[in-house]
């Protein structure tokens, strides 16, 4: 078993959570921001759907300027509605998902490179890449967004267990007690 393959019970697992997250975007919320300094509801997701992409890519490369002086900048896909965002997603996810499967060991381990102008942000191996600028990346901004539901009186899901919105079901041992 490489590496990439040994991360997919995880990765399976946090694209279901992304997913499930996804479904619950109100389509009327979306040009909504907690704060002026935030990103809106629609942006916030539109950067969630696509996030798993950046893993494909990171695998299919060796570097990313994405904001490259002599150059067009990086520019994510327009996403304008929940139906758009989980079509997005489910093909990004999917593309990701094959990229890891299909990546030796030697592919994860060379280094890849972000860069802004030119300059460079980071070099990290492609793993540690994926782990912590993919995947992290992607956690802590689906929390974002849980936290956004949550303002806006949206339920938040149960991710790994149930949710203050689904209940807090008594544990194995209680539920017998109790019959």
């Amino acid at each position: 078993m490489t590496i990439g393959q040994s991360m997919l019970p995880e990765f399976d697992q946090e694209m279901k959570n992304t997913r499930t997250t996804l479904e619950r975007v109100p389509d009327d919320k979306w040009g909504w921001k907690p704060h002026e300094k935030s990103g809106t509801v629609g942006w916030l997701t539109g950067h969630i759907a696509t996030l798993p992409g950046w893993l494909a890519m990171t695998i299919q490369t060796t570097e990313l300027d994405y904001a490259p002086v002599d150059g067009p900048q990086y520019t994510p896909p327009k996403i304008e509605n929940r139906k758009e965002a989980l079509a997005e997603f489910d093909k990004s996810a999917g593309e990701a998902r094959a990229a890891l499967a299909g990546a030796s060991d030697a592919d994860l381990m060379v280094g890849w490179t972000l860069l802004a102008g030119g300059k460079e942000i980071f070099t990290m191996p492609r793993i540690a890449c994926i782990r912590g600028f993919v995947m992290n990346h992607l956690i802590h901004h689906r929390a974002q967004l849980g936290v956004y539901f949550r303002l806006m009186d949206v339920a938040v899901p149960g991710l790994y267990g149930p949710s203050a919105d689904e209940g807090n079901p008594a544990p194995p041992a209680e539920k017998a007690a109790s019959n």
